[in-house]
């Protein structure tokens, strides 16, 4: 194997720096969520979060020898948070525990052609209506943290009362927008930073007497409960994660790839079967170190457009976020207002496949809007997912088109069926 050009070296070591830009932004964010409601120390999320990011993405890089970052998922993180902990009332070492188990089927799940199988499986316009749905969840997450929506006990929500730190939350919106079109990496950074600054400058937050601090890893790595989170009550939602999970890695891995021309003669993306393999992985180091899943970015695109083609790129991104674990007091200065935009803008990337839906073909069509709507609605992906596989193949049949389901279909229906029962 020949030595890379120098030139080239420095070209990945760019991409590397490029791609921790536009994901560093989940340091903040994803202990910002784990910890809104569910009892989650702060700091330990964030070291948990760190560590997750630094090894698995290296491990990418390492193993894989592809340019992508690992992180926790946005979407697993919400589903983390509000779904299993504050709206299913599961302890968190419990979700950690599932978190773990999830890990360990994706891992077995990866080593076969089985998981690629499982994908496809789900009718693509479900697949799309997760997608949608888990954006409209997060954004109503952004919504609420940045105060532009309240809670009401007659109405559900309402409009909350127009406050500094609704407008700061705007200005944040406008500033990520705003560089987000002109394809600035650090676009997501810049809005959290600007906002905390301006937040500190007029008084609304205290800035941490310490910036810096040791690295929390006791109050919640290896915390989990392994032997709680196997309660069948909770295996709908084990599935949930998984398949969760499973698309959210594919969709990753192919569409950055067909983005950015990462791919094989055969188009399909290079070395795909040893991402997954890290992406599993992900999973269970998650629960281990005491976060939400981990899962391949689609900000990494931001690094192969920057040059990124070999596993350099992810190692470099991967040491990158090692820095981060002293800064947990700084971090959790940070307001809920500050990371709102973030969340609204990823809301709104997730949510603009929805083009993609079969909206002349209704009985594809409603099983897809039940999926969309009852995520947010019901904050449960899982319950979002169950209903739209049963729906499919009941939307399917009274429409006349039987013979259009594929055992694996009806199979699945079954299966949600099952679990649907399980998780009443």
């Amino acid at each position: 194997m020949t030595e890379p050009a120098p030139a080239a070296v420095r070209t990945e070591i760019v991409a590397g720096l490029t791609t921790f830009l536009a994901t560093a932004y989940i340091i903040v964010v994803n202990p910002a969520i784990l910890s809104d409601g569910t009892g989650m120390p702060f700091d330990g999320v964030l070291t948990a979060t760190v560590l997750l990011c630094a090894a698995l993405t290296i491990l990418m890089g390492v193993y894989a020898r592809l340019p992508f970052a690992v992180a926790p998922g946005m979407g697993l993180n919400a589903f983390f948070a509000y779904t299993l902990v504050v709206g299913q009332k599961v302890p968190w070492p419990t979700a950690l525990g599932m978190v773990f188990w999830a890990g360990v089927l994706f891992l077995a799940i990866s080593l076969t052609p089985l998981r690629e199988r499982l994908a496809t499986t789900i009718p693509p316009s479900l697949r799309t209506a997760m997608a949608c749905g888990i954006g409209l969840l997060i954004t109503l997450v952004g919504l609420k943290g940045a105060g532009i929506i309240v809670a009401d006990a007659a109405t559900i929500v309402r409009p909350g009362p127009m406050t500094p730190q609704v407008l700061l939350a705007v200005v944040g919106l406008m500033i990520a927008v705003a560089l987000m079109v002109r394809g600035y990496a650090v676009a997501f950074l810049a809005c959290m930073v600007t906002v905390t600054a301006l937040a500190w400058g007029f008084g609304l937050v205290t800035p941490p007497a310490s910036w810096f601090s040791q690295p929390d890893l006791t109050s919640v790595t290896l915390q989990l409960d392994l032997w709680g989170a196997l309660a069948p009550a909770l295996w709908p939602s084990i599935v949930a994660v998984l398949f969760t999970d499973l698309f959210d890695s594919l969709s990753t891995f192919i569409g950055v790839a067909e983005a950015t021309g990462f791919t094989d003669d055969e188009g399909r993306p290079i070395r795909l079967r040893q991402g997954l393999i890290v992406d599993a992985w992900a999973t269970l180091g998650a629960g281990l170190l005491g976060t939400s899943s981990g899962t391949a970015y689609v900000e990494s695109a931001a690094g192969i457009n920057a040059g990124g083609r070999t596993g350099l790129t992810a190692v470099v991104a991967g040491l990158c976020f090692l820095p981060a674990l002293l800064l947990a007091p700084l971090a959790a200065a940070v307001p809920s207002y500050a990371t709102a935009p973030v969340l609204i803008v990823v809301g709104v990337l997730m949510f603009r496949t929805c083009r993609t839906l079969p909206f002349g073909v209704l009985e594809e069509m409603v099983p897809a809007f039940l999926t969309l709507v009852l995520i947010p609605l019901t904050l449960s992906i899982t319950q979002g997912l169950l209903w739209g596989l049963v729906a499919h193949v009941v939307a399917f049949v009274v429409a006349g088109r039987a013979r259009d389901l594929a055992a694996g279909h009806w199979a699945l229906g079954v299966l949600a069926v099952g679990l649907l029962y399980l998780h009443g």
